[in-house]
Order: C-alpha cells, then sequence, then structure tokens
C-alpha cells in the first residue's frame, strides 16, 4: 500500500474551498477514501493547524468538517524524536522540518503539498495534488 503524507495547506484548501486548489485537493482525498491501495495520513500538528485556521466556522461545522477529514485521513504521531530531528535539519521552516520528519517516521512514499519549494531537503518525492493524480 502507498502511504501520502497530506501537508496541512492541502488539508486547508479543502476545508476553505479555497479556489483554485479545492478541486485538486477533494479529487485527491476522494481517490484516497476510494481506494485500497493509497493511504492519507498526517502529522497530529498539521491537523491541529486545521483546527485553528478553521476557528471562522461555528464550533459544530468546524468539528463536522475535522470529522470528514478524519474518516480519510490517519494520524501520524509528532514525538521527541520528530521534534529533535527537525530542530538538528536544514529547513529553513521548523514546521515544514517537523511535518517532514513525521512522514519519514510513518514511511511516506510521497509527500502531498502545494508548497514543493518548502521541501527543498527532502529524500522522499514531494508532489502537488494534481501533480500526484496525473501519476495515476
Amino acid at each position: 500500500m502507498k502511504r501520502l503524507f497530506i501537508d496541512s495547506d492541502i488539508l486547508l484548501d479543502l476545508s476553505l474551498r479555497r479556489n483554485p486548489f479545492y478541486i485538486p485537493a477533494i479529487n485527491l482525498l476522494n481517490f484516497c477514501y476510494q481506494s485500497s491501495s493509497v493511504e492519507a495520513a498526517t502529522s497530529s500538528i498539521a491537523f491541529i493547524n486545521v483546527n485553528y485556521f478553521l476557528k471562522k466556522l461555528t464550533p459544530v461545522t468546524r468539528t463536522k468538517t475535522l470529522k470528514r477529514i478524519r474518516t480519510v485521513v490517519s494520524i501520524i504521531e509528532v514525538n521527541q524524536e520528530t521534534i529533535d530531528f527537525a530542530l538538528n535539519s536544514n529547513f529553513s521552516d521548523f514546521e515544514d522540518a517537523v511535518q517532514y520528519y513525521a512522514a519519514i517516521s510513518a514511511k511516506a512514499d510521497a509527500i502531498i503539498t502545494r508548497n514543493i519549494k518548502d521541501y527543498k531537503q527532502s529524500t522522499i518525492p514531494v508532489l502537488t495534488a494534481e501533480q500526484f493524480l496525473r501519476t495515476l
């Protein structure tokens, strides 16, 4: 089974229906939901970040949105080792480093993000949602 690490920006594009990024994000998550060969995962930090940015929504709508995401996306624990790797990395952005090492710890086959440049240090493939969907 192929495991995709879904970055915060993809989940935010989906949750906030950001155009023109919403369609590729929803298509990606729909594909993962329907696929028996691809699993979507994200870090606990990303999931919390999404909640923070959804604070404009009513609590009921926010919870409903997060529950929908959770039916498709598994959660990767961010632990001490993940933080230590991120602190000692060459990433210019600490949060991106944490996301990267969470993806590594989960043995992700690829990172799906809208900001490929944030993962210049990555040793695993980094794709946009559109790029990944074109590979199918």
